[in-house]
């Protein structure tokens, strides 16, 4: 107690030695604004504030913009352009060449041969999102933005076919271990970083009025479900849910057996259509909202 009040019967002798004890105090973490205090707002007491910042900052940005149909596009990050897939085998190819029976050499070439057959789901997604945008252009007052999770692959396709188009796109990257970059074909302004899985999946759903799910992961598979059960349970409006390569989804999920089991209604199969090529599932949305009908 003593040294507490030694510290504040102090009188500063000179100019200086006040200006140098503002100075400390300024520089002191109390003194911050607390919307500026980076330590503050990363406290745990505060995660309800950083989750209502989460949702305001992209919140605003498209009601600001006038932006409240989109159609999302889901797919694997890992799937590659047929220009990476094809640079890639050529590489693998004259590696495999000088060592044959290498084992290594061997599992690079099988799986830069998957890569490459695989890119056609790039492509799928880069065709899709070019119809949807052309359509969007030419026709604003039915209007549908694309809206992708901002990173590489199936994503990435998505974003670029909606520049192909000369349109803009929203992409919602997330902070992983791994740190996911946005692609290169995001509208800027448009281009969002989340920390929770939750608030981005609610900025998917939110003005989504279809979901176009091409093969995936376990993240496409969380957010697939999710969209499934919301609608199920009509906790979301009933939209389109498309399933891109039928062959692909049937052998990944026995839907039909969830039915039989008594595990879901016969007549939740019919949330899910699929389809096998891009214009099918333009094809399904055009004519679930009778876009020839009402748009100018």
């Amino acid at each position: 107690m003593s040294e507490c009040n030694t510290l504040y019967k102090r009188h500063f002798t000179t100019a200086q030695e006040s200006l140098e004890a503002i100075t400390r105090l300024q520089d002191h973490d109390s003194y911050k604004l607390a919307f500026a205090d980076n330590g503050f707002l990363m406290q745990d007491e505060l995660r309800h504030v950083r989750l209502q910042l989460e949702y305001l900052k992209p919140q605003l940005v498209l009601e600001q913009n006038n932006i409240n149909a989109t159609v999302v596009v889901f797919g694997s990050a890992r799937f590659l352009s047929p220009e990476q897939a094809e640079q890639q085998l050529e590489q693998v190819q004259q590696h495999y060449a000088a060592e044959p029976d290498n084992p290594n050499a061997i599992s690079a070439l099988q799986k830069a041969q998957r890569d490459l057959r695989n890119s056609q789901y790039y492509i799928a997604s880069q065709t899709f999102a070019r119809l949807v945008t052309a359509h969007s252009c030419q026709h604003p007052g039915s209007a549908l933005m694309i809206i992708s999770g901002g990173g590489p692959g199936i994503m990435e396709a998505a974003n670029r076919g909606a520049m192909d188009a000369n349109g803009k796109s929203i992409g919602l990257n997330i902070v992983l271990p791994k740190e996911q970059n946005p692609n290169p074909y995001i509208t800027p302004e448009f281009c969002f970083q989340f920390h929770y899985f939750a608030i981005r999946k609610m900025h998917f759903l939110q003005r989504a009025r279809a979901l176009v799910a091409f093969p995936g992961g376990f993240g496409t598979l969380d957010e697939l479900f999710e969209t499934l059960t919301l609608i199920q349970t009509r906790k979301a409006e009933r939209v389109p849910v498309i399933l891109y390569d039928k062959a692909f989804w049937q052998k990944l999920i026995n839907f039909d057996m969830l039915s039989e089991e008594g595990l879901i209604s016969p007549q939740d199969l019919e949330l899910i259509q699929y389809v096998d090529t891009p214009e099918q599932a333009w094809q399904i949305i055009y004519d679930f909202y009778q876009l020839g009908a009402t748009s100018n």
